[in-house]
């Protein structure tokens, strides 16, 4: 099995019922504009991706009650200060 770090998801599509997400890295940033390039691409089906959203829902639910998250009014941030948005 190949792993893939990704930075996020530059692109979603749906085509015949398949869901296409482009994954992308951040290169660089530059005057607050991120400079991505592309590092693989997912595919499922509807019913797939609704499955995923489901889990990481519980997922983010699960460190936000074990405190590694919290929540605010607009994101998540890890709270050792390593994240925020």
């Amino acid at each position: 099995m190949q792993t893939i770090y990704a930075d996020g998801i530059a692109n979603i599509t749906l085509i015949d019922g398949v869901i296409r997400l482009d994954l992308v890295n951040i290169t660089q940033i530059e005057k607050e504009k991120a400079n991505i390039r592309p590092v693989g691409a997912l595919a499922m089906s509807v019913p797939a991706m609704l499955r995923t959203h489901e889990q990481l829902s519980q997922a983010i639910n699960k460190m936000v009650e074990d405190g590694i998250l919290k929540k605010n009014d607009t994101t998540q941030t890890i709270t050792d200060g390593s994240f925020s948005e």
